[in-house]
């Protein structure tokens, strides 16, 4: 049996979960609109793909204009946030275990 998900509000939404995996969508709201924040998963990796639109991704120290259908994986501990434009689609692949419980932010 095929499972089929579709999101076409704004923020985040985690589609499906399965053991210790999620995969969720990220699509343009405020909080994506403007770099103005950092966060960190303490126990888990992120990795993000650009279905549509546009998407930058911030570290610390760097800056990366995402291409579509290309992985990015941000490694545990590190800092970073996401921008994205009005009309992009960002898949997101995270530990399902990851949440506010073990998640830093900090202001830039």
């Amino acid at each position: 049996m095929i499972e089929k998900y579709e999101f076409s509000g704004e923020d985040f939404k985690v589609m499906v979960q399965f053991e210790s995996w999620k995969i969720g969508f990220l699509r343009y709201s405020e909080r994506f609109s403007e770099f103005k924040q950092l966060e960190r998963h303490l126990e888990t990796d992120e990795a993000f793909a650009l279905l549509s639109g546009e998407a930058t991704l911030y570290t610390e120290n760097e800056r990366v204009t995402m291409e579509k259908c290309k992985l990015y994986n941000i490694p545990k501990g590190a800092w970073h946030h996401i921008t994205v434009s009005q009309d992009a689609t960002v898949m997101v692949v995270e530990n399902s275990s990851t949440n506010k419980g073990n998640t830093e932010k900090k202001s830039v």
